[in-house]
């Protein structure tokens, strides 16, 4: 049997893996890179086929970077999502700039994404002027969301971004309506090395399963909620475990925490209706994540300005 270091989480570790790689078997990284709430997490959940990134149509959903492992029986893709990346106005904003950044010098291949139903914009200039630093590194970039625009704004969205830069391929598809999506896991595939897959057959993700549990809580508490909110809701999950005498129950106790009293209240809605609907349809989801039937409390709590303050960062797991 061979080894592989392999990333799980924040750390890493040795996987055993079959000898049976088949000749010219390609094995290796992609991030997605592009402004907020461009389709990056949809296109990355298409592509592994099913849900592994939270997605929702408030920016700076994405706070960590997830990895989503797409198999074929020619090659291992391992999808990275990252945040998008934006001028930061908070040391949170900063530190996910930073996870950007060092992200695009790890990986293989990159995917560069800009929306078809969108003009392209200052935020897409700065982005493809970053990745015309990083030299080694082949871009694919990729026009997403052409379920939402005409074939003509298509057309010119892909000449726009033709006129960003050099580009290994460009490509436009929809995540939503499945249109080419095959088409841009070949491509990025076509720039991975040859070598042995990096993870065993069947792993979705890499994702600790108290992480993602978190995630789609925080998916749901972003539903409907104003603009300003979004950005100050964190998740952690103080314990999950099953129930004793039930295995087929999983008992979830988790945190919601905002920065401000009025942002608790909002959360919480008038007499708990609100809370009570995340709670229902993040346990949904849990659900759908974990196989089996979730008990699920949430409790909401104030960590004011905890954007800023780096103890408070640590504390919610965004390290240096």
């Amino acid at each position: 049997m061979a080894e592989a270091l392999v990333p799980v989480g924040d750390n890493w570790t040795v996987t055993r893996l079959g000898d049976g790689t088949p000749e010219g078997f390609r094995a290796g990284f992609a991030c997605f890179i592009g402004r907020p709430n461009v389709g990056k997490s949809t296109l990355m959940n298409a592509l592994v086929g099913t849900k592994v990134a939270i997605t929702s149509s408030r920016p700076q959903t994405t706070r960590r970077a997830i990895r989503g492992i797409v198999h074929r029986p020619d090659a291992q893709l391992v999808v990275v999502d990252t945040p998008g990346l934006h001028k930061p106005r908070t040391l949170l904003g900063e530190r996910l700039d930073s996870l950007v950044r060092s992200t695009l010098t790890e990986v293989d291949v990159i995917g560069f994404c800009v929306p078809a139903d969108q003009p392209v914009g200052p935020g897409d200039k700065y982005i493809a002027r970053e990745l015309a630093g990083v030299k080694k590194t082949p871009v694919v970039a990729i026009v997403t969301k052409t379920d939402l625009a005409s074939p003509d704004q298509v057309a010119e969205r892909l000449a726009a971004v033709g006129g960003l830069g050099e580009f290994a391929d460009i490509v436009p598809c929809s995540a939503e309506s499945g249109f080419q999506v095959d088409l841009v896991g070949d491509l990025l595939i076509s720039h991975l090395p040859d070598g042995m897959a990096l993870y065993p057959e069947g792993d979705l993700t890499d994702e600790p399963e108290q992480v993602l549990v978190a995630e789609l809580i925080r998916e749901a508490a972003l539903e409907g909620v104003r603009d300003e909110l979004p950005h100050s809701i964190a998740v952690v999950v103080d314990e999950m475990s099953p129930r004793e005498g039930r295995p087929d129950l999983v008992d979830v106790y988790a945190h919601l925490f905002v920065e401000r009293s009025s942002q608790k209240g909002i959360i919480i809605g008038h007499k708990g209706a609100r809370l009570r609907e995340v709670g229902a349809a993040a346990r949904r989801q849990i659900e759908a994540l974990l196989g089996t039937k979730v008990f699920l409390d949430l409790r909401v709590s104030v960590l004011k300005d905890w954007q800023r303050d780096p103890k408070q960062l640590r504390r919610l797991g965004f390290y240096d």
